[in-house]
Order: structure tokens, then C-alpha cells, then sequence
């Protein structure tokens, strides 16, 4: 999906310049191979830019240091398409616009948060030339799956099949006619030092190294294993921390390390209830949190809940709580419960929590804060600081479905009102928690 986002005319230029953002690879990248078409097109080299910006609220050394694991190994392949790579510091519009002085044209990829999208809207008013956005990340594009916010899975899942068939196809890599990667006329930072980037950017560190290696090529390596080795047992064990049948793909989507189309396609060529119910997470769930951001303005609020939910846990406010913890204790994984302290644990050293585990872990959250509103802070700062997918749209659709997003009513109880309970009961129910508790104990 293309969309031009400012109207200037057609200008001469040096270059055609992209902008990468959200889709941080040289391989399955609508953006970066519409900018090489138009780049040749034009009989023009083409350039791409990265900015890291250092106002970056929250950063942490976890996130920088798997992305720019990343951005070296897209930096070497765009280099071997001789494509030059420039990774800069500063606010983006600045950078990108000093850069796109000498364009053409400029492309940059999609996001879909609040500060994606203002970006690129600065980004168009203050450049000269033509600013085209091609979008990426998703499997289906946001508007063209849904022109509204839908409710649930379910009204979204009727509307995203119509799409699916025929499924979308890979996209062909073009050859560049005019190389930018030998030229030496631009500065750009040093990806082979990343320690000394990182303190550059002056990036936190709360949280210690993640346990993944960041790049295309390790995602690969997941997809396949995931792929040999997990998909057959996913359909029955999923919800289980205990079975290791996970994918592990989504802090390379959050990144766009990996195209969600590649993902998808691998999985489907396998086919059977197990693909289905993994298309079902990576489409479906996945996609249906693209259109939660893009079309609910209130995504990283209590004020983003259906009304029945806001209504029924404002009615419950009041209720008393057995049991209460400050952000302080939930980040150090000090509470009576065994299981959420494992989960908090994993979080801590993995940088990733279990699917099924990430849903209990919020929605207990929520039972032990002295609000509902409370809840919500407590569970969005600790998702974004510590886990690699943090701030994704993913990630804001998980904590808004543990107050009723996406959801029906249940049974009304204290605390949670008629928003959807769970307890250590069901988790033993499903697996052996005791076991999943030991792996992640206290040391």
C-alpha cells in the first residue's frame, strides 16, 4: 500500500532517499524495493537512512542493543546491493530532512503509533520534495482489512479472510543500477561499536542483556527451527511455558528484522490445524492490534476499554484488595505469588514472556493495584521497559485485553467486575506451574 503524504511535484535531485523505520531489513522490505525502483527509474543512486534518536523516552540498552545487532547485518546487505546505509543521531525530521535536501524523493516505511505517524507527518511538512509512505508490516494492509475499529477477533477475523485468498506473494528484490555504497560523501555512525553507541545515546539500563541475537539471520534460524521442530506440537501445547514450541518471532517483528509476510508463508506452506492456529496469532491477533492503534486514539490509556468494561471496573474501584503492590515490588518480582514472580523473572533475564503467562501476569496486575488506572501505568511501564517487543502495537492490545479490549463479559466478581478473571488454579489446570515456577526461581 502506497500513500504519498505531502503534495509537492516531481523535483530533480542527487538521490532517492528512504527513510527506514519500522522496517529495519534489506530483505522482504516493500519500502526499500519501491525506493530502488523509483531509484532507477530516475537513473539515481539510493541512499537509506536510519536516525537513533537520543530524546528517546525510556530507552533501554536491551532494545538499542538488539536492534543495532540488526541494523549491522542490514547495513552489510544493503552494502552487498551497493546501497549505502547512514545511521545519524538526532530528532529524524532534522536528520532525514538535511538529507533529503539533495533528493528526489523520499520514502519512508509505516508505522503505526501516535509517534510514528507525527513523524511522519512533520517529516512531510518540512521537506521540498515528494514524501511517499509503503507499508510493510503487516500481512494485509491496516484500511484495506478494516476501515473502522473492530470490536473483537471475531468481526476482525471475517473481515482480514477476504484478503487472504489468494495469499498476498513475495516480493522480488531489484538490482540497483546506480551504486551509492562506494561513493564515501556521507557521515554515518559506527554500527561495530555498539557499546560505545550506546552510551552515546545514553541509553538506560535497568534491564541486563537480552537472551536474543538480533538480525535477519537469527530470525531465520528460529523460523526454521520453529518451523522442523515446534510447529507440529503448537495447535495442543501453546499455552504451555513448560513445552518450548513458541516461535520466538516477535521481537524480530517488532523490529522488522523479519517480513510478518515471509513468516506467515513459511508457516503456511506446512498447512494443518497447527499453521492455522499459529496464522491465527501471527494474522489474525497480530494484525487486529495494527487496527486497535490505528483507529483508537486512546491505545496507551484505560480510556481506550469498551464501555461496558470501563463501567464495570469503575463499579468495582472500591472493592477492597486482598493483597496490593507497588510498581517497585512488581518490577523486583516481590509478591506472594509464585507463578507471577517466575513470569516477572523471565522477563527480567529473557527479555520475552510466555504468551499464555503474559496474560495472567497483567490481569493479577490488575487484582493487586489500588485502581484500575494504577494497573494499567504499572503494566505499560513494565512492558516497555523490559520486554524486546515493548511499544509494540502487540503489546498495547495485550494490556488493554487484560481490562476487557477484544472481550466479552464474564461472571461479575470483585475487583475485576465482569472483565475476565484468572487464577493459579487455572494455570495448574492447563500445566505443571510448579515446574514452570522452579525454572524461573529465585537465585
Amino acid at each position: 500500500m502506497l500513500r504519498r503524504l505531502n503534495r509537492h511535484p516531481p523535483a530533480e535531485g542527487e538521490h532517492v532517499l528512504y527513510r527506514m523505520q519500522a522496517s529495519q531489513r534489506a530483505e522482504g522490505n516493500p519500502a526499500l524495493e519501491y525506493a530502488v525502483a523509483e531509484a532507477n527509474r530516475r537513473a539515481l543512486p539510493l541512499l537509506v537512512c536510519f536516525c537513533l534518536d537520543p530524546r528517546g523516552e525510556g530507552r533501554q540498552a536491551r532494545h538499542l542493543g538488539f536492534m543495532l545487532e540488526g541494523l549491522a547485518e542490514t547495513g552489510a546487505h544493503l552494502a552487498d546491493r551497493g546501497i549505502a546505509f547512514l545511521v545519524g543521531a538526532g530528532p529524524p525530521h532534522e536528520v532525514v530532512a538535511a538529507l533529503g535536501e539533495e533528493a528526489a524523493l523520499v520514502v519512508a516505511d509505516r508505522g503505526y503509533l501516535h509517534g510514528q505517524a507525527e513523524d511522519r507527518a512533520l517529516l512531510a511538512e518540512r521537506l521540498a520534495v515528494p514524501l511517499v509512505e509503503v507499508e510493510g508490516e503487516v500481512v494485509v494492509p491496516v484500511e484495506t482489512a478494516s476501515q473502522k475499529e473492530e470490536w473483537s477477533a471475531a468481526t476482525f477475523r471475517r473481515r482480514i479472510a477476504r484478503h487472504l485468498e489468494p495469499f498476498p506473494a513475495p516480493q522480488a528484490q531489484r538490482a540497483v543500477r546506480v551504486r551509492s555504497a562506494d561513493d564515501g560523501n556521507h557521515e554515518t555512525l559506527r554500527l561495530d561499536r555498539p557499546d560505545a553507541l550506546l552510551r552515546t545515546l545514553g541509553a538506560a539500563e535497568d534491564a541486563g542483556p537480552a537472551a536474543f541475537t538480533g538480525g535477519l539471520t537469527e530470525a531465520r534460524r528460529l523460523l526454521d527451527r520453529f518451523v522442523r521442530e515446534r510447529l507440529g506440537r503448537y495447535a495442543n501445547e501453546r499455552n504451555d511455558p513448560n513445552a518450548d514450541v513458541l516461535s520466538c518471532m516477535s521481537p524480530y517483528l517488532h523490529f522488522g528484522q523479519i517480513s510478518p509476510l515471509e513468516v506467515a508463508r513459511r508457516v503456511r506452506a506446512v498447512g494443518g490445524t497447527d499453521a492455522a492456529a499459529y496464522l491465527e496469532e501471527l494474522v489474525v491477533r497480530r494484525e487486529l492490534s495494527m487496527n486497535f492503534v490505528r483507529y483508537n486514539p486512546a491505545y496507551a490509556s484505560p480510556d481506550c476499554l469498551p464501555a461496558w468494561a470501563a463501567t464495570t471496573l469503575a463499579d468495582h474501584a472500591g472493592d477492597p484488595r486482598e493483597y496490593e503492590y507497588a510498581l517497585a515490588d512488581l518490577e523486583a518480582a516481590a509478591t506472594h505469588d509464585p507463578y507471577w514472580n517466575a513470569a516477572q523473572r523471565e522477563l527480567l533475564g529473557t527479555g520475552k514472556m510466555h504468551g499464555y503467562m503474559r496474560m495472567y501476569w497483567g490481569k493479577k496486575v490488575l487484582e493487586w493495584s489500588s485502581t484500575p488506572e494504577e494497573a494499567y501505568h504499572a503494566l505499560l511501564t513494565l512492558n516497555n521497559r523490559y520486554e524486546l517487543d515493548g511499544r509494540d502495537p502487540n503489546g498495547y492490545a495485550g494490556v488493554a485485553w487484560c481490562f476487557g479490549k477484544h472481550d466479552r463479559a464474564w461472571k461479575e466478581r470483585p475487583v475485576f467486575g465482569k472483565v475476565r478473571y484468572m487464577n493459579a488454579r487455572g494455570l495448574r489446570r492447563k500445566f505443571d506451574a510448579d515446574r514452570y515456577a522452579a525454572r524461573f526461581g529465585e537465585e
